[in-house]
């Protein structure tokens, strides 16, 4: 396995994360012949996420062009994996979840799968987001962004994240996986049984105008918002 977390100035959440990873392997390694490796994109950050992520033994590759797209391409060029399991620097994955990826990969049916989300103690109208984004996740098989698993050999078929939007990549790349696995037998799907831990930290760095006024942007511009970066702020501005 080839864990890629894409990181920007992510220096309050990256330990932890890997911590979790760590503990994850450990807990999934009893009866299975588990290897793994860690590897962070530092997506040209200003703080100290390099030199943590490097300390606590992950290999650091960086990538200049802050992106997410890029940052996440640019782990799975450099991973070794046979399965990229690309998750975000401000979640966690329970090892219930890490053993239903690998029950998921011994099957054989699979090329990728993506999970359900949980963000612990967030304001209202965000539990109400997150209950909406899981239907819509378990309903059509989109992945979430902050939790992605592809076989290595069909990531690079299909050519991997869009590097012509700076978000939704994952909703595009969930199709191009969904295409590629009716096309050849298999699956792509969201896993539900064990969801990802994730922080609701936007909810506490923007204000509930911030939100709205982007999601605005999203909703009415689905096409050209996602590519222009100067309109995504919740993103890009860099608040952490």
């Amino acid at each position: 396995l080839s864990f890629i977390i894409p990181a920007f100035n992510e220096e309050k959440c990256i330990l932890d994360c890997l911590q979790q990873i760590n503990a994850a392997v450990v807990a999934c390694s009893q009866g299975r012949d588990v290897s793994a490796e860690r590897i962070v994109v530092d997506n040209n950050s200003t703080d100290e996420t390099a030199a943590i992520a490097e300390d606590a033994g992950a290999t650091v590759v960086f990538e200049p062009v802050n992106q997410i797209s890029r940052a996440r391409n640019a782990g799975a060029a450099a991973a070794t994996g046979d399965w990229l399991i690309f998750i975000d620097a401000d979640s966690h994955m329970p090892a219930e979840l890490l053993a239903d990826v690998l029950n998921l990969i011994a099957a054989g049916e699979h090329i990728g799968c993506g999970s359900t989300m949980l963000m612990p103690n967030t304001p209202q109208p965000w539990g109400f987001s997150i209950a909406a984004w899981s239907w819509i996740s378990k309903t059509l098989h989109w992945a979430a962004g902050s939790f992605v698993a592809c076989r290595a050999d069909v990531f690079a078929e299909i050519g991997g994240f869009s590097e012509e939007v700076y978000v939704t990549e994952e909703i595009s790349f969930s199709r191009k996986a969904k295409r590629y696995a009716k096309q050849h037998g298999k699956k792509f799907e969201v896993l539900t049984e064990h969801p990802l831990i994730t922080s609701g930290r936007k909810a506490e760095l923007y204000t509930q105008r911030e939100l709205f006024m982007q999601t605005l942007r999203l909703v009415f511009s689905p096409r050209k918002t996602p590519k222009d970066k100067a309109k995504l702020d919740v993103w890009y501005n860099g608040r952490r």
